[in-house]
């Protein structure tokens, strides 16, 4: 039986018990702030979100050198046969190329990814590929499941400030100058390796209304899973979860993003993940 292991990177939202019983390898990405660089491994919940409210300058995150890359997969591939290594989508940050430049080093079977999204819709990908990984599912059927996942899936994001995303280079200016001065909310798709926004207005409830008209959209399709996401305080992601509960049946995740995802979308933001059947 061909043993297969996944690896991902840390801009996945995930339970770490999830992350244990799968066995799913995270190489974490660094952010530095000030002039000090954490991993992203070692920050705790709410820790990043400390920093960044006193820093002076927008935190900059930067993805894992591909030696780092070549380490892992050349220690994984001592007890696996194959690796595929799902990762961000390229829009966001260089880690998938990274990962791929990693591989060619590695003298191991690796197969590399872009999931097309972050967070926990990339999470879905990866967890579903672990669980067939630790089944002894064949390589083409995995490969062919995160196809099938990532086609079923959904990724919303709501941000109360555009500044973090301009100062990063993840929006042009323009849009950005608009959001500060009017104190705009702006939901956006990740579709196509590209942020669209959807919908803008003023105060939060913009992002209420937007939940609503998601949930009412809802309830003609079939929902295999729902993640939430937040930047900041749970309150509004868990206000969002008792809304759209009743469309699945597993209780909703609603889980704190990382530093790398918090850097790009700045304090009280939110993501709504979708994956249809």
């Amino acid at each position: 039986m061909t043993k297969i292991k996944i690896v991902t990177d840390s801009s996945i939202t995930i339970e770490p018990q999830v992350v244990e019983d799968l066995e799913i390898t995270i190489v974490p990405l660094s952010v530095m702030v000030d002039g000090v660089v954490y991993s992203d491994a070692d920050l705790k919940e709410g820790e990043f979100l400390h920093l960044m409210q006193s820093s002076k300058n927008l935190p900059k995150t930067s993805q894992p050198p591909v030696g780092v890359f070549a380490e892992i997969f050349e220690t994984l591939g001592e007890t696996a046969d194959k690796i595929i290594s799902i990762h961000m989508s390229h829009a966001l940050s260089g880690t998938v190329e990274a990962a791929r430049q990693g591989a060619t080093l590695a003298n191991v079977d690796v197969t590399v990814i872009d999931s097309s999204f972050t967070d926990q819709a990339l999470k879905f990908q990866v967890v579903e590929a672990a669980k067939l990984a630790k089944e002894g599912a064949d390589f083409d059927a995995i490969l062919a499941k995160i196809e099938e996942v990532r086609e079923k899936t959904e990724l919303y994001i709501g941000v109360s400030t555009l500044e973090n995303l301009v100062k990063g280079g993840r929006i042009s200016r323009v849009t950005g100058l608009l959001s500060s001065l009017l104190n705009i909310r702006v939901v956006m798709q990740m579709k196509n390796h590209e942020l669209q926004p959807i919908v803008k207005g003023r105060g939060v409830k913009t992002f209420k209304k937007w939940v609503n008209d998601l949930a009412e959209g809802l309830k003609d399709k079939k929902v295999a899973e729902i993640g939430i996401s937040y930047a900041g305080t749970a309150e509004l992601a868990n206000e969002m979860k008792q809304v759209l509960q009743q469309f699945v049946t597993a209780p909703i995740p609603v889980l704190e993003t990382g530093s790398i995802i918090q850097t790009h979308t700045g304090e009280n933001a939110w993501a709504v993940l979708v994956r249809y059947e």
